[in-house]
Protein backbone atom coordinates (compact mmCIF):
# COMPACT_ATOMS: atom_id res chain seq x y z
CA UNK A 1 0.00 0.00 0.00
CA UNK A 2 1.14 3.30 -0.70
CA UNK A 3 1.73 6.34 1.33
CA UNK A 4 -1.35 8.27 2.00
CA UNK A 5 -1.75 11.85 0.71
CA UNK A 6 -2.46 14.55 2.78
CA UNK A 7 -4.93 16.78 1.15
CA UNK A 8 -5.86 20.46 1.82
CA UNK A 9 -9.58 21.89 0.51
CA UNK A 10 -9.85 25.56 -0.30
CA UNK A 11 -13.79 26.34 -0.83
CA UNK A 12 -16.02 25.41 1.99
CA UNK A 13 -19.45 26.06 0.17
CA UNK A 14 -22.25 23.75 -0.96
CA UNK A 15 -19.97 21.21 -2.91
CA UNK A 16 -17.84 20.81 -0.45
CA UNK A 17 -19.75 18.56 1.50
CA UNK A 18 -20.05 16.04 -0.98
CA UNK A 19 -16.29 16.11 -1.09
CA UNK A 20 -15.49 15.46 2.51
CA UNK A 21 -18.65 13.01 2.93
CA UNK A 22 -16.49 10.68 0.45
CA UNK A 23 -13.06 10.95 0.93
CA UNK A 24 -12.90 8.73 3.67
CA UNK A 25 -14.34 5.81 1.91
CA UNK A 26 -10.73 5.97 -0.71
CA UNK A 27 -7.76 4.13 0.93
CA UNK A 28 -4.77 6.50 0.49
CA UNK A 29 -7.00 10.04 1.13
CA UNK A 30 -6.36 11.85 4.03
CA UNK A 31 -8.23 15.12 4.49
CA UNK A 32 -6.11 17.26 6.89
CA UNK A 33 -7.38 20.93 6.58
CA UNK A 34 -10.51 23.72 5.17
CA UNK A 35 -9.65 27.13 4.96
CA UNK A 36 -12.06 29.59 2.89
CA UNK A 37 -12.00 33.28 2.28
CA UNK A 38 -14.14 33.58 5.50
CA UNK A 39 -12.40 31.08 8.25
CA UNK A 40 -15.69 30.85 10.37
CA UNK A 41 -17.31 29.15 7.38
CA UNK A 42 -14.16 26.75 7.19
CA UNK A 43 -14.35 26.18 10.84
CA UNK A 44 -17.25 25.06 10.63
CA UNK A 45 -17.08 22.82 7.79
CA UNK A 46 -14.14 21.41 9.77
CA UNK A 47 -16.10 20.62 12.91
CA UNK A 48 -18.89 18.98 10.83
CA UNK A 49 -16.85 16.40 8.56
CA UNK A 50 -13.97 15.98 11.71
CA UNK A 51 -11.07 17.51 9.91
CA UNK A 52 -8.62 18.39 12.23
CA UNK A 53 -7.41 21.82 11.22
CA UNK A 54 -9.07 24.99 9.84
CA UNK A 55 -6.82 27.77 8.50
CA UNK A 56 -6.97 30.81 6.47
CA UNK A 57 -6.12 30.17 2.51
CA UNK A 58 -2.35 31.88 2.67
CA UNK A 59 -1.86 29.39 5.84
CA UNK A 60 -3.19 26.02 3.77
CA UNK A 61 -0.50 27.09 1.08
CA UNK A 62 2.05 27.58 3.22
CA UNK A 63 1.84 24.06 4.92
CA UNK A 64 4.26 21.14 3.98
CA UNK A 65 2.46 18.68 5.04
CA UNK A 66 -0.14 18.88 2.59
CA UNK A 67 0.87 17.61 -0.93
CA UNK A 68 -2.81 17.90 -2.65
CA UNK A 69 -5.28 21.01 -3.04
CA UNK A 70 -8.99 20.63 -3.44
CA UNK A 71 -9.74 24.17 -5.11
CA UNK A 72 -13.78 23.96 -4.47
CA UNK A 73 -14.09 28.14 -5.11
CA UNK A 74 -16.21 29.75 -7.52
CA UNK A 75 -15.33 28.72 -11.09
CA UNK A 76 -14.42 33.08 -11.25
CA UNK A 77 -11.36 32.23 -8.55
CA UNK A 78 -10.66 28.56 -10.35
CA UNK A 79 -7.78 30.22 -11.95
CA UNK A 80 -5.95 32.44 -9.40
CA UNK A 81 -6.48 30.04 -6.61
CA UNK A 82 -5.36 27.21 -8.83
CA UNK A 83 -2.15 29.21 -10.03
CA UNK A 84 -1.28 29.96 -6.37
CA UNK A 85 -1.50 26.46 -5.49
CA UNK A 86 0.86 25.12 -8.11
CA UNK A 87 3.12 27.51 -7.89
CA UNK A 88 3.36 26.32 -3.70
CA UNK A 89 4.53 23.01 -5.50
CA UNK A 90 1.53 21.35 -4.75
CA UNK A 91 -0.84 19.40 -6.85
CA UNK A 92 -4.62 20.30 -7.54
CA UNK A 93 -7.66 19.18 -8.06
CA UNK A 94 -10.82 21.32 -9.33
CA UNK A 95 -14.52 21.59 -9.55
CA UNK A 96 -15.18 21.92 -12.86
CA UNK A 97 -14.80 24.42 -15.08
CA UNK A 98 -10.84 24.18 -15.50
CA UNK A 99 -11.10 27.82 -16.04
CA UNK A 100 -13.65 30.30 -17.85
CA UNK A 101 -11.92 30.58 -20.28
CA UNK A 102 -8.89 28.05 -23.08
CA UNK A 103 -6.41 31.07 -21.87
CA UNK A 104 -6.65 30.33 -17.99
CA UNK A 105 -6.92 26.71 -18.34
CA UNK A 106 -3.71 26.54 -20.83
CA UNK A 107 -2.28 28.20 -18.30
CA UNK A 108 -2.54 25.92 -15.30
CA UNK A 109 -1.97 23.40 -17.48
CA UNK A 110 1.59 24.38 -18.55
CA UNK A 111 2.21 26.19 -15.01
CA UNK A 112 1.86 22.16 -13.65
CA UNK A 113 3.85 20.80 -16.24
CA UNK A 114 6.27 23.43 -14.91
CA UNK A 115 6.51 22.65 -12.06
CA UNK A 116 5.70 18.40 -12.24
CA UNK A 117 2.71 18.11 -10.19
CA UNK A 118 -0.67 17.30 -11.52
CA UNK A 119 -3.93 18.90 -12.53
CA UNK A 120 -7.01 17.11 -11.71
CA UNK A 121 -10.18 18.31 -12.53
CA UNK A 122 -14.30 17.70 -12.06
CA UNK A 123 -16.55 15.80 -13.59
CA UNK A 124 -15.15 12.32 -12.56
CA UNK A 125 -19.22 10.99 -12.79
CA UNK A 126 -17.84 9.83 -16.03
CA UNK A 127 -15.96 6.70 -13.72
CA UNK A 128 -19.04 5.50 -12.38
CA UNK A 129 -21.18 2.42 -13.45
CA UNK A 130 -23.43 4.64 -15.61
CA UNK A 131 -20.84 5.92 -18.14
CA UNK A 132 -18.60 3.25 -18.03
CA UNK A 133 -21.30 0.59 -18.45
CA UNK A 134 -22.42 2.46 -21.85
CA UNK A 135 -19.26 2.92 -22.93
CA UNK A 136 -18.00 -0.89 -22.59
CA UNK A 137 -21.31 -1.51 -24.62
CA UNK A 138 -20.51 0.79 -27.16
CA UNK A 139 -17.18 -0.08 -27.65
CA UNK A 140 -17.81 -4.07 -27.52
CA UNK A 141 -20.42 -3.07 -30.33
CA UNK A 142 -23.48 -3.62 -28.65
CA UNK A 143 -24.95 -1.17 -31.11
CA UNK A 144 -23.23 -1.25 -34.27
CA UNK A 145 -21.45 1.97 -35.33
CA UNK A 146 -22.74 5.35 -33.27
CA UNK A 147 -24.19 7.33 -36.17
CA UNK A 148 -26.11 9.91 -34.03
CA UNK A 149 -26.41 11.04 -30.32
CA UNK A 150 -29.07 13.72 -28.65
CA UNK A 151 -27.77 15.36 -25.08
CA UNK A 152 -30.51 17.76 -23.35
CA UNK A 153 -29.73 19.34 -20.19
CA UNK A 154 -32.63 21.51 -19.80
CA UNK A 155 -33.89 23.42 -16.87
CA UNK A 156 -35.06 26.95 -15.65
CA UNK A 157 -31.99 27.59 -13.55
CA UNK A 158 -30.62 27.79 -10.04
CA UNK A 159 -32.39 30.91 -8.64
CA UNK A 160 -35.03 28.89 -7.31
CA UNK A 161 -33.21 27.01 -5.07
CA UNK A 162 -29.71 28.13 -5.11
CA UNK A 163 -28.85 30.97 -2.35
CA UNK A 164 -26.49 32.73 -4.40
CA UNK A 165 -27.47 31.81 -7.61
CA UNK A 166 -25.90 34.86 -9.33
CA UNK A 167 -22.49 33.20 -10.34
CA UNK A 168 -24.18 30.97 -12.56
CA UNK A 169 -25.10 33.51 -15.07
CA UNK A 170 -21.98 35.24 -15.52
CA UNK A 171 -18.75 34.44 -17.75
CA UNK A 172 -17.92 31.05 -16.60
CA UNK A 173 -20.94 29.37 -15.89
CA UNK A 174 -24.10 29.66 -17.60
CA UNK A 175 -25.57 26.27 -18.65
CA UNK A 176 -22.65 25.53 -20.79
CA UNK A 177 -20.42 25.95 -18.16
CA UNK A 178 -21.73 24.78 -15.44
CA UNK A 179 -23.32 21.51 -16.74
CA UNK A 180 -21.98 21.08 -19.83
CA UNK A 181 -18.77 19.64 -18.67
CA UNK A 182 -20.60 16.46 -17.66
CA UNK A 183 -22.67 16.27 -20.87
CA UNK A 184 -19.50 17.03 -22.88
CA UNK A 185 -16.98 14.93 -20.56
CA UNK A 186 -19.34 12.12 -20.94
CA UNK A 187 -19.77 12.08 -25.03
CA UNK A 188 -16.10 12.43 -25.31
CA UNK A 189 -15.70 9.21 -23.08
CA UNK A 190 -18.38 7.21 -25.49
CA UNK A 191 -17.50 8.54 -28.68
CA UNK A 192 -13.93 9.68 -28.86
CA UNK A 193 -12.20 13.04 -30.10
CA UNK A 194 -14.58 16.13 -32.03
CA UNK A 195 -13.89 16.40 -35.05
CA UNK A 196 -16.10 20.10 -35.50
CA UNK A 197 -18.90 21.36 -34.10
CA UNK A 198 -21.68 24.51 -34.25
CA UNK A 199 -23.21 26.47 -31.92
CA UNK A 200 -25.89 28.73 -31.34
CA UNK A 201 -26.48 30.83 -27.91
CA UNK A 202 -28.56 34.02 -26.52
CA UNK A 203 -29.38 35.31 -23.37
CA UNK A 204 -33.58 34.16 -23.09
CA UNK A 205 -34.26 35.75 -20.11
CA UNK A 206 -31.88 39.08 -19.46
CA UNK A 207 -33.59 39.29 -15.68
CA UNK A 208 -33.86 36.73 -13.40
CA UNK A 209 -35.68 37.25 -9.90
CA UNK A 210 -34.32 34.73 -7.26
CA UNK A 211 -36.97 32.93 -5.23
CA UNK A 212 -34.84 30.96 -3.13
CA UNK A 213 -33.47 32.28 0.16
CA UNK A 214 -32.05 34.31 2.10
CA UNK A 215 -32.67 36.41 -1.34
CA UNK A 216 -36.00 35.98 -2.52
CA UNK A 217 -37.30 39.03 -4.81
CA UNK A 218 -34.08 40.25 -5.62
CA UNK A 219 -32.81 40.21 -9.72
CA UNK A 220 -29.81 40.73 -11.17
CA UNK A 221 -29.31 40.42 -14.66
CA UNK A 222 -28.04 37.49 -16.67
CA UNK A 223 -24.28 38.48 -18.35
CA UNK A 224 -23.62 34.94 -20.37
CA UNK A 225 -25.91 32.90 -22.53
CA UNK A 226 -28.34 31.00 -20.95
CA UNK A 227 -29.67 28.64 -23.57
CA UNK A 228 -27.31 27.49 -25.86
CA UNK A 229 -27.37 24.62 -28.66
CA UNK A 230 -24.99 22.80 -30.71
CA UNK A 231 -23.70 20.09 -33.54
CA UNK A 232 -21.04 17.79 -32.96
CA UNK A 233 -19.09 15.82 -34.93
CA UNK A 234 -17.13 12.86 -33.76
CA UNK A 235 -14.26 11.45 -35.73
CA UNK A 236 -15.75 8.65 -35.65
CA UNK A 237 -18.34 10.34 -38.04
CA UNK A 238 -21.55 10.14 -35.28
CA UNK A 239 -23.38 13.28 -35.38
CA UNK A 240 -25.78 14.71 -32.87
CA UNK A 241 -27.06 17.65 -30.76
CA UNK A 242 -26.75 19.10 -27.88
CA UNK A 243 -28.68 21.51 -25.61
CA UNK A 244 -27.69 22.97 -22.39
CA UNK A 245 -30.28 26.07 -21.64
CA UNK A 246 -31.34 27.05 -17.99
CA UNK A 247 -34.75 28.87 -19.84
CA UNK A 248 -37.08 25.83 -20.22
CA UNK A 249 -39.89 24.74 -18.33
CA UNK A 250 -41.16 21.03 -18.53
CA UNK A 251 -38.66 19.19 -20.76
CA UNK A 252 -40.13 16.65 -23.04
CA UNK A 253 -37.42 14.23 -22.34
CA UNK A 254 -36.78 11.36 -19.53
CA UNK A 255 -34.49 13.02 -17.67
CA UNK A 256 -32.76 10.18 -15.80
CA UNK A 257 -31.37 9.27 -19.22
CA UNK A 258 -31.31 12.60 -21.09
CA UNK A 259 -28.31 10.86 -23.83
CA UNK A 260 -29.01 8.74 -26.17
CA UNK A 261 -26.97 6.98 -29.36
CA UNK A 262 -28.20 5.89 -31.97
CA UNK A 263 -26.27 3.02 -33.30
CA UNK A 264 -26.23 1.20 -36.92
CA UNK A 265 -28.36 -2.00 -34.82
CA UNK A 266 -29.23 -0.50 -31.73
CA UNK A 267 -30.02 2.65 -29.28
CA UNK A 268 -28.54 3.22 -26.08
CA UNK A 269 -29.69 5.15 -23.39
CA UNK A 270 -27.64 6.73 -21.40
CA UNK A 271 -28.09 7.93 -17.46
CA UNK A 272 -27.85 11.65 -16.11
CA UNK A 273 -23.90 12.44 -16.53
CA UNK A 274 -24.34 14.55 -13.70
CA UNK A 275 -24.61 11.13 -11.51
CA UNK A 276 -22.22 8.24 -10.89
CA UNK A 277 -24.90 5.30 -10.80
CA UNK A 278 -28.06 4.80 -13.26
CA UNK A 279 -30.48 1.95 -15.40
CA UNK A 280 -28.36 1.88 -18.98
CA UNK A 281 -31.11 0.44 -21.28
CA UNK A 282 -30.64 -1.12 -24.89
CA UNK A 283 -32.92 -1.82 -27.89
CA UNK A 284 -31.32 -3.37 -30.63
CA UNK A 285 -33.42 -4.03 -33.94
CA UNK A 286 -35.51 -7.42 -33.38
CA UNK A 287 -36.04 -6.08 -29.72
CA UNK A 288 -39.71 -5.62 -28.64
CA UNK A 289 -39.03 -3.28 -25.72
CA UNK A 290 -35.93 -1.53 -23.97
CA UNK A 291 -33.86 -3.89 -21.86
CA UNK A 292 -32.06 -2.74 -18.66
CA UNK A 293 -28.50 -3.78 -18.62
CA UNK A 294 -26.76 -4.94 -15.54
CA UNK A 295 -23.77 -2.74 -14.36
CA UNK A 296 -20.34 -4.22 -15.32
CA UNK A 297 -18.75 -1.69 -13.32
CA UNK A 298 -18.66 -0.79 -9.47
CA UNK A 299 -21.36 1.08 -7.91
CA UNK A 300 -21.51 3.77 -5.12
CA UNK A 301 -18.78 6.03 -6.45
CA UNK A 302 -19.20 9.66 -5.44
CA UNK A 303 -17.57 13.15 -5.75
CA UNK A 304 -13.63 11.94 -5.16
CA UNK A 305 -13.37 9.36 -7.15
CA UNK A 306 -11.50 11.19 -9.16
CA UNK A 307 -9.34 12.36 -6.42
CA UNK A 308 -8.46 8.80 -5.87
CA UNK A 309 -7.88 7.99 -9.26
CA UNK A 310 -5.41 11.21 -9.28
CA UNK A 311 -3.23 9.95 -6.00
CA UNK A 312 -3.16 6.63 -7.80
CA UNK A 313 -2.29 8.02 -10.76
CA UNK A 314 0.61 9.86 -9.04
CA UNK A 315 2.44 6.53 -7.15
CA UNK A 316 1.89 4.58 -9.96
CA UNK A 317 3.56 7.24 -12.65
CA UNK A 318 0.24 7.17 -15.04
CA UNK A 319 -2.26 9.33 -16.45
CA UNK A 320 -5.12 9.86 -14.11
CA UNK A 321 -8.32 9.49 -16.13
CA UNK A 322 -10.12 13.30 -14.65
CA UNK A 323 -6.62 14.89 -15.54
CA UNK A 324 -6.47 18.63 -16.79
CA UNK A 325 -5.86 17.79 -20.24
CA UNK A 326 -9.40 16.05 -20.49
CA UNK A 327 -10.97 19.08 -18.71
CA UNK A 328 -9.05 21.68 -21.01
CA UNK A 329 -10.28 19.71 -23.94
CA UNK A 330 -13.80 19.65 -22.49
CA UNK A 331 -12.93 23.63 -21.92
CA UNK A 332 -12.07 23.94 -25.10
CA UNK A 333 -15.26 22.76 -26.88
CA UNK A 334 -17.96 24.88 -24.57
CA UNK A 335 -15.91 28.23 -25.20
CA UNK A 336 -16.13 26.81 -29.20
CA UNK A 337 -20.06 26.75 -28.93
CA UNK A 338 -20.25 30.44 -27.35
CA UNK A 339 -17.23 31.17 -30.57
CA UNK A 340 -19.49 29.66 -32.91
CA UNK A 341 -22.35 31.55 -31.72
CA UNK A 342 -20.45 34.51 -31.87
CA UNK A 343 -19.19 34.13 -35.42
CA UNK A 344 -21.57 32.13 -37.29
CA UNK A 345 -18.49 29.60 -38.10
CA UNK A 346 -18.44 25.78 -37.44
CA UNK A 347 -15.88 25.68 -34.83
CA UNK A 348 -12.24 23.17 -34.77
CA UNK A 349 -10.54 21.73 -31.77
CA UNK A 350 -7.76 23.36 -30.56
CA UNK A 351 -6.23 20.49 -29.42
CA UNK A 352 -5.91 16.50 -29.71
CA UNK A 353 -7.75 14.41 -27.37
CA UNK A 354 -7.37 11.14 -26.00
CA UNK A 355 -9.53 8.71 -23.98
CA UNK A 356 -8.76 7.90 -20.43
CA UNK A 357 -8.40 4.14 -20.00
CA UNK A 358 -11.36 2.78 -19.04
CA UNK A 359 -12.41 1.33 -15.12
CA UNK A 360 -11.79 -1.55 -14.02
CA UNK A 361 -14.05 -2.56 -10.98
CA UNK A 362 -11.92 -3.61 -8.13
CA UNK A 363 -9.76 -0.32 -8.62
CA UNK A 364 -10.33 1.16 -5.45
CA UNK A 365 -11.22 -1.76 -3.35
CA UNK A 366 -14.82 -3.39 -1.91
CA UNK A 367 -15.29 -0.22 0.35
CA UNK A 368 -17.08 2.22 -1.96
CA UNK A 369 -18.88 -0.41 -4.25
CA UNK A 370 -22.31 -1.05 -3.23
Amino acid sequence: MFKTINIGVIGCGRISGAYLSMANHFPGLQITACADLDVNIAKAKAAEFNVPKSCSVDELLHDDAIDLVLNLTIPQAHFPVSMRILQSGKHVYLEKPLGINREEGRQIVEEAARRNVRVGCAPDTFMGSGIQTARKLIDDGAIGRPLAFTAFMMSRGHESWHPQPEFFYQPGAGPMFDMGPYYLTALLNLLGPVRRLTGAASIAIPVRTITSEPKRGQTFAVQTPDHIVGTMEFESGCIGTIITTFATMHPMYDGNQPIVIYGESGTLRVPDPNLFDGAVHLRNADDADWREIKPMFATGYGRGIGVADMVHAIHARRPSRASGEQAMAVLDLMEGFLDSAASGQAFTPTLRYERPESMRGSEFGSAITS
